[in-house]
């Protein structure tokens, strides 16, 4: 089939929307002279596209209802079987519903997504198929990932598992809820200032936010090139260093990889805590907006580390209270740029591009007024800062990333890992649904100061629970040396082993 050549009108108004003004017989001299091109976009869509099959049989499945969908988690649950052996063999996985599983519905958690089914597998979906996994559904996230709170979603508020009527966190919010609740041994979340981590911390398991570039992106619906990451959500220790093992590598499809040094992180989940040196960085406590009992909490769980014989000193790295306005202009500007006018694909890599999801997201654009606030107020600010200012501080943020990273590598070339709160609060109520918009913006966003600086420095990052406060779970979060997830996993252990976080 022919792709539609464009009417004079339309070509008047392509030349208008980049700066030109030409009249009909100007437009007519180059409408014929592109005709060539036309004829090769008429050879590239006769072509078949270049996409991986699809390996393992499946169905849409269904969406759970009622009581079998209490904390409103699950977006639709299904079956779909791995091999019949492996290193994740009767590991039941639930995916964010921001990653392809093809012949299964995806919304991203957004209105204007919903009906869209992809028609090919994420890299990390056939690798864990491939290990022996089950994927038993996609689970809730919020309206294209842009809230640390879990009630900006098209399907509605999901529920902390602790607390019915209280945020789970975001953005991956029923991978944490079905974690925790026991519904799924192992979920897959997505982390560009915190979206694993949040929700991890809030509902009380381990969310791993590996070093940027170690688990592949691709079929994953991106965010912000430089800042997307995807990574493993458990219950337990070794579940999240075991499923990290399927995950990561190099899939050559992926920009954001270049050549990442992958271990096997089981291996030193025994190794203990002793001779450990540990950094508590004075920035992550004491915030404007920080609760007492989180920062006693977690410097609590500091000194058992150190009653495991580790060595524990605070140290202060200054620039981590700058690191969330040097994030700001990289998500803002980047995700208006790249996820939404990009069509959730953007241009100038190469890789694994998902042409139908651009085609199905691209009608955000017709239906915008439906977007989240917390994607709308993202979204002025980017497009403002972008139209107005010519990408600046975009260009700025990333030369001053630079900085902030080798700021954390300054430390960690002392320390073995880092120590700080992986959020300053506890889960807060979800807003009701009346809720005055200041209320509504403020709890999503509101949590992110201490996790989206290793969004722009892109260092390892984990959240495990370390204390329950007034019925909810507190997050200590551990950052190690980039590729060093093995200590990070063999600390992570060692404070599982120390004892029932619940009781500390």
């Amino acid at each position: 089939m022919a792709v539609r050549r464009p009417t004079l009108d339309q070509l008047r108004s392509v030349a208008e929307d980049l700066g030109m003004h030409m009249g009909d017989a100007e437009l007519k001299s180059y409408d014929a002279l592109m005709q060539a091109s036309y004829a090769a976009y008429d050879a590239v869509d006769a072509m078949t596209d270049y996409v991986p099959a699809v390996k393992y049989p499946r169905t849409p499945g269904y969406r759970p209802e009622g009581e079998e969908n209490k904390f409103n988690a699950w977006y639709v649950k299904t079956e779909v079987k791995g091999a019949s052996g492996g290193k994740l063999a009767g590991k039941r996985i639930a995916l964010k519903d921001n990653i392809s599983l093809a012949g299964v519905p995806m919304m991203n958690g957004a209105s204007t997504l919903e009906g869209y089914t992809p028609d090919t597998d994420a890299t990390i979906v056939t690798r864990m198929l491939d290990a022996g996994g089950t994927i038993v559904g996609k689970v809730h996230c919020e309206y294209f990932c842009f809230s640390g709170g879990s009630h900006t979603c098209a399907a509605g508020a999901v529920h902390n598992p602790h607390k019915m009527g209280y945020s789970a966190g975001g953005s991956s919010s029923g991978s944490a809820v079905v974690v925790a609740t026991g519904e799924a041994d192992m979920a897959i979340g997505g982390d560009q200032g915190g979206s694993i981590r949040i929700p991890a911390s809030f509902s009380g398991i381990y969310g791993m936010k590996p070093t940027y570039g170690l688990v592949p992106y691709t079929g994953v619906m991106p965010i912000e090139l430089t800042l997307d990451h995807t990574g493993p959500m458990t219950r337990t220790v070794r579940d999240n260093a075991l499923l990290l093992e399927v995950l990561a590598g190099a899939d050559g499809l992926d920009p954001r990889q270049g050549a990442p040094r992958v271990s096997s992180y089981t291996e030193g989940l025994n190794g203990g805590a002793k001779g450990l040196r540990i950094g508590v960085v004075r920035e992550g406590f004491g915030h404007a907006g920080s609760e007492p009992d989180v920062d006693a909490k977690v410097r609590a769980g500091a000194e058992v580390f150190r009653r495991l014989g580790a060595s524990v000193e605070e140290i202060s790295v200054p620039i981590h209270l700058a690191a969330p306005a040097i994030w700001l202009p990289i998500a803002a500007e980047g995700a208006t740029e790249f996820m939404m006018k990009g069509n959730g694909m953007g241009t100038n890599w190469r890789g694994l591009y998902n042409t139908t999801l651009l085609n199905a997201h691209s009608a955000w654009r017709y239906r915008a007024d439906e977007l989240s606030d917390s994607l709308k107020i993202t979204m002025l600010l980017g497009h403002y800062f972008t139209k107005h200012y010519r990408g600046h501080f975009y260009a700025k943020a990333q030369n001053l990333n630079r900085k902030l990273r080798a700021a954390y590598d300054s430390a960690l070339a002392n320390y073995d890992l880092l120590l700080m709160p992986t959020l300053p609060i506890k889960a807060t109520p979800l807003p009701p649904p009346d809720a005055p918009r200041e209320l509504y913006i403020q709890r999503a966003f509101e949590m992110l100061p201490n996790t989206a600086p290793f969004n722009a420095s892109g260092h390892p990052a984990m959240t495990l629970p370390c204390a329950m406060s007034d019925g909810l779970p507190v997050g200590l979060m551990l950052i190690g040396k980039y590729y060093d997830e093995p200590t990070i996993y063999r600390a992570a252990a060692a404070f599982e082993g120390a004892g029932d976080w619940t009781r500390m």
